[in-house]
């Protein structure tokens, strides 16, 4: 059974920092895109960045420059390494893997596996 777990949100303040780690268990995904996303209380869940197996990424680009995600395939680890942090960062933050092998997006409808989330407070 395939499982994503997130850890590392919290509550920080406005430019501080936080990393996030999504453990995945239950097969490897060394071929697969994973990404993270984010949801805000009322608005819709968002494409936050995404890192292909070879490590080439992407990101929105309301966090370009300030957010960096990692991956290490052979732990089966994702990360995302956020400064600079904003209030408008607040979120749930999840991990998720794009279930076709080699395929590269931000389509959040290409992504089957998902975690259960981290919150991420960023206060003024």
């Amino acid at each position: 059974q395939v499982q994503l777990v997130e850890s590392g949100g919290g509550l920080v303040q406005a430019g501080g920092s936080l990393r996030l780690s999504c453990a995945a268990s239950g097969r490897t995904f060394t071929s697969n895109t994973m990404g993270w996303f984010r949801q805000a209380p009322g608005k819709e869940r968002e494409f936050v960045a995404a890192i292909r197996w070879n490590g080439d990424n992407t990101y929105a680009d309301s966090v370009k420059g300030r957010f960096t995600i990692s991956r290490d395939n052979a732990k089966n680890m994702l990360y995302l390494q956020m400064n600079n942090l904003k209030p408008e960062d607040t979120a749930v933050y999840y991990c998720a893997v794009d279930m076709l092998s080699g395929r590269f997006g931000v389509n959040m409808n290409n992504y089957y596996y998902w975690g259960q989330g981290t919150q991420v407070t960023v206060s003024s």
